[in-house]
């Protein structure tokens, strides 16, 4: 357990800007930040961050909260697993004892397989540096590619021992199980049960996730068992932890680089990332060979919009630079395509070559992607349906970006190239995004038909009419209550009240809240919400005390990441527009909020007498009735007492 003063001492050393910035780009607008949100698809940035009230919060999914909340939701780690991420960024030191064997056992699937491939990374790291095998082997193949000591250390590259259960042995001894040696991988099972390590004899390059969690691994055979083997590298297979299509290798190592360069360079394999490190050029990633997915585009979108394909010469170089192009155009991904020289990939041209002659080499001769397909397809072809076949595939590409502007520029460029008429172009692009759209439209309603008929085959629920919007009605007045005590709980807003025994206090926001519902014994329909009041009202007699600090920084997670949803105001005007903020308008807005909750709370006991009545006129029990209609009379009578004070009518 981590006790209470570490727990402060790690939340009041945290920046949320600096946490948050190791997952968002994030750039300064005003007092807070703003990026696109982590947990959608974000189109335009709805992300913001408030460094002041040390919270995130997305105004298009609802998601964010303090450090903590962030850190799980966007990890998927547990409480205890945020505080130590964040006391590992800050430098504090945690104090507790290790989990035994029986907490091990009790830790989730997803916590164990992480923290079985974190014994794996050192365990494959010290044998690259401490078996015999290790150096002789998988030391020996990573100087032959030139790597230095630094660059393996940062890669953490590693070495699996020829013995086909070195591992699976080494690992059982250590206490974990075989169950998830096999989910993650590391290890398969043979039909008479045995288990045998997936890696053997293979040096290792581990993948991390952005925030440098170990979730799989790649290993490359060597020497001469290389020769006719169809299968060279080996990687983990899917996972609870790890879906090779929303991952990319070295994102993790380079997503300061690409913030900072706002670029990022895509190449095939391990081994041209680390060249690239080694030669100085860091804001790079790989795909590892396979077609790119929309959740990789969208993760590298985080970091930069701006893309670079950086493949060989070859065919094969030049089929992968094709390969979910227009996906990325589709993702608002601004892409140029850079082919090296035949006969080298961005391995061996970075060994050759130093860090400003390769980025001078890229700055010469990297090519706008339309560009690059319009030179590929139109080249040398005369043939006039060969060659219509082609513009219409670089038209169709065209026709994916999202940004209007964007479009018209190319089609222009097209025209030009072409040496055809815009219009032609413009409307083959307009068919092809109307096709585009057609087609969303129809899945779209397939999806509605699909939700309608198991709706349809679900049990009818009948419900009282305007029972539902009066629900909501009341459920927002209640939002709005908890705001409030949450930004002002602990200001005060009435001075030198006289008590019964002739003491003069004042009053915050929280304790006027709580007096006028103790009144009347109401209550909030959300416990969390009453949870909040009241501890707003009795912390406010604590010097210093500020509501929303103290809620963001709750340790119940779920006080917290509702503080941190409603701390935050959608719109930041800038300091000239902002109405003045004193004890005497948030006294206004508190008053104003109690009534509406006040009539909110009868409207929905004269629905419930109206239901009952409804019951009743069936039943045709006239007395019933004739009680109800009493008390619904009593019921209207005191809600339009109350609409009075604010100038409301209400329709009988």
């Amino acid at each position: 357990m981590i006790d209470r003063l570490t727990i402060d001492k790690i939340m009041d050393a945290t920046n949320i800007v600096d946490v948050v910035s190791e997952f968002v780009t994030l750039k300064k607008t005003g007092v807070n930040y703003k990026g696109l949100c982590p947990f959608h698809d974000d189109k335009t940035p709805s992300f913001i961050v408030s460094p002041s009230k040390g919270i995130c919060h997305c105004f298009a999914c609802g998601k964010g909260g303090n450090s903590i909340n962030f850190l799980m939701e966007h990890e998927q780690m547990t409480y205890p697993d945020a505080l130590r991420w964040l006391a590992k960024k800050y430098n504090i030191e945690i104090k507790e004892r290790e989990l035994t064997a029986e907490e091990q056992q009790a830790a989730t699937e997803r916590e164990s397989m992480f923290i079985i491939n974190n014994w794996a990374l050192g365990y494959f790291h010290d044998i690259l540096h401490n078996d015999t095998d290790g150096r002789a082997i998988g030391m020996q193949y990573f100087r032959s590619r030139g790597f230095r000591d630094d660059i393996i250390e940062k890669f953490q590259l590693g070495f699996a021992p020829s013995r086909r259960n070195a591992l699976s042995q080494a690992a059982l001894k250590e206490g974990y199980k075989a169950e998830y040696l096999v989910k993650t991988g590391l290890c398969y099972k043979r039909d008479d049960g045995e288990l045998v390590d997936r890696y053997a004899g293979r040096v290792i390059f581990p993948w991390l996730t952005v925030s440098g969690k170990v979730n799989a691994f790649g290993g490359r055979v060597l020497d001469s068992r290389t020769k006719g083997v169809q299968q060279k590298y080996v990687n983990s297979p899917e996972s609870e932890i790890y879906h090779k299509d929303h991952e990319l290798y070295g994102l993790y190592q380079a997503k300061r680089a690409i913030a900072k360069e706002d670029t990022v360079y895509m190449v095939e394999g391990y081994t041209d990332v680390i060249s690239m490190h080694q030669n100085g050029i860091e804001n790079v990633v790989a795909n590892s060979g396979t077609a790119l997915s929309v959740h990789q585009i969208r993760l590298l979108r985080r970091f930069t919009q701006n893309i670079t394909l950086l493949y060989d010469g070859d065919e094969a170089g030049i089929h992968a630079a094709m390969r979910g192009t227009d996906m990325l155009l589709q993702e608002g991904m601004n892409v140029k395509v850079l082919l090296l020289p035949d006969g080298d990939d961005p391995d061996s041209f970075s060994r050759k070559h130093s860090s400003d002659d390769f980025r001078k080499y890229v700055e010469d001769h990297q090519t706008d992607f339309i560009i690059f397909k319009t030179h590929l397809l139109l080249e040398g072809v005369t043939d006039p349906i060969k060659r219509s076949e082609a513009i219409s595939n670089i038209v169709r590409s065209v026709s994916v970006i999202p940004d209007q502007i964007k479009r018209d520029t190319y089609i222009r460029e097209c025209s030009r190239n072409f040496q055809m008429n815009e219009q032609t172009l413009i409307n083959t692009m307009n068919r092809f995004i109307g096709g585009d759209i057609e087609t969303r439209q129809k899945e779209a309603e397939r999806q509605s038909r699909r939700e309608a008929e198991a709706e349809a085959q679900q049990p009818q629920q009948v419900q009282a009419i305007g029972l539902h919007s009066i629900d909501e009605q009341t459920e927002e007045v209640e939002r709005l209550l908890v705001q409030l005590l949450i930004q002002h709980g602990g200001e005060v807003v009435i001075r030198d009240v006289e008590t019964e025994d002739g003491q003069l206090i004042n009053l915050s926001v929280a304790q006027y809240v709580d007096y006028d519902f103790a009144q009347d014994d109401l209550h909030f329909s959300n416990p969390i919400y009453d949870r909040i009041l009241h501890e707003a009202a009795s912390r406010s007699v604590d010097e210093g005390f500020r509501s929303d600090t103290y809620f963001t920084n709750h340790p119940d997670i779920v006080v917290s990441r509702l503080a941190g949803s409603l701390a935050m105001n959608h719109y930041q005007l800038s300091k000239s527009l902002q109405m003045r903020v004193d004890a005497a308008s948030i006294l206004q807005k508190t008053n104003h909020l109690i009534v509406d909750f006040r009539i909110a709370v009868k409207s929905r006991l004269i629905a419930d007498i109206r239901k009952k009545m409804s019951e009743a006129m069936k039943a045709s029990d006239m007395n019933l009735v004739k009680e109800l209609m009493k008390e619904q009379m009593e019921a209207q009578k005191l809600r339009d007492t109350i609409a009075a004070k604010v100038g409301r009518n209400f329709l009988r």
